[in-house]
């Protein structure tokens, strides 16, 4: 019988060891933690919030725990493929309204909301679910890097290409890249990007403001600001570009020799014209050009110039 009550007893008591020993949870600085009641006599909803740095705190046997990052985030998107990673770095192509498929580049900054209501409602509603990572794995949002990137793939980014969207397919392409005038016409037209960028920067800002809370269901993103970068051209069509300009760089250099050419022509004949006017000023520049130190000069002798040598 006391053989049995040991087996009992062990039984019992180790499970709750273990439960206890996964009970004691501390965060570091850059991340904060939501604790859910997980015991076979509890209900699933949460039980607390663990601030960012926080020491060991206890959060119930058998409870899961939540972390998520609790440092600003960013987002960044480029035109360069070579650039994209599965972890936040992502191609954004985005046509402007006359039909140019423009590269983005920019970063979009962000930090997840810690206040404690917020949070456990954000938890309630996209921690308790999976997302579909790059490599085809479901993940939870907190789930490291990997899960917060699969979660903001799919829950926040469309929400970012759809504001960029609607701002630059606005615009025209020669007015974020002015040599995209190269494309309408052979004439390179002086325009200001940089007007046009810091406008569709501060509408996607606002844009954001506006239509993420909506989206998601809640204030859970703070310190939204995005920064556009520069708008860039398909590869092949900057290429043509670039082709353009060297031929207008060309005709360029080939009319300022031209005009070169002309303006010497000018002055020979006005030169010319003074000295058939005033023949004794053309003796006189004569002399003038001589070099230094001549011992004969015979003008009309082809042995005329006599220089000693040293």
């Amino acid at each position: 019988m006391r053989i049995a009550l040991a087996v009992v007893a062990a039984l019992v008591a180790i499970p709750l060891l273990i439960g206890g020993l996964g009970g004691m949870k501390s965060t570091s600085g850059g991340e904060v933690a939501v604790v859910r009641d997980g015991g076979p006599l509890d209900d699933n909803k949460v039980r607390q919030v663990i601030d960012p740095g926080s020491g060991l705190t206890w959060t119930g046997m058998w409870s899961s725990v939540h972390p998520y990052p609790a440092q600003q985030r960013f987002y960044t998107i480029t035109a360069d493929a070579k650039r994209a990673t599965t972890l936040g770095v992502d191609v954004v192509t985005v046509p402007s309204s006359d039909g140019v498929n423009l590269g983005i580049e920019g970063t979009l900054y962000f930090t997840l909301n810690l206040d404690h209501g917020t949070l456990k409602k954000f938890d309630d509603k996209y921690g308790t679910r999976t997302f579909r990572a790059q490599d085809d794995r479901s993940l939870y949002p907190w789930d490291g890097d990997d899960g917060w990137s699969a979660f903001f793939g799919q829950a926040v980014r469309p929400v970012v290409d759809n504001a960029l969207r609607g701002q630059i397919g606005a615009m025209r392409c020669a007015e974020l890249v002015p040599s995209c005038s190269l494309l309408e016409s052979s004439t390179l037209k002086p325009q200001d990007s940089n007007a046009s960028i810091a406008k569709v920067q501060n509408a996607v800002n606002a844009t954001l403001a506006r239509d993420l809370p909506v989206t998601l269901g809640g204030e859970f993103l703070t310190g939204l600001r995005f920064t556009l970068v520069k708008v860039t051209l398909p590869g092949e069509v900057q290429k043509a570009v670039d082709r353009s300009l060297a031929a207008s760089a060309a005709v360029s250099e080939a009319q300022a020799k031209v005009s070169q050419a002309k303006a010497e022509a000018e002055a020979n004949r006005a030169r010319q014209d003074g000295y058939d006017t005033c023949p004794a000023c053309a003796e006189i520049e004569k002399l003038k050009s001589l070099p230094q130190g001549i011992t004969v000069y015979a003008p009309g002798n082809p042995q005329s110039v006599v220089v000693p040598a040293r």
